[in-house]
């Protein structure tokens, strides 16, 4: 990570314990993270099923990179 900044956060403790079992992280930190680039991920395929160049794709979002890099 090259752009890291330590911050202080108000998080939801019940809602931070749901993600980390979803996501198998095992700190706040790596669950936080690991959250924001599923965001991406989704936004990524919500972008390609989007798409209207007359271009059909289907997406298996097992094989998207979670840093929505299409794998």
């Amino acid at each position: 990570m090259a752009n890291v900044r330590r911050t202080s956060l108000n998080l939801d403790l019940e809602r931070v314990e749901r993600a980390r079992v979803i996501l198998g992280t095992t700190t706040t930190t790596d669950t936080v993270h690991a959250a924001l680039d599923e965001v991406a991920r989704q936004a990524a395929i919500s972008a390609l099923l989007a798409y209207d160049g007359g271009l059909y794709a289907t997406v298996d979002p097992v094989e998207v990179d979670p840093r929505g890099d299409l794998g």
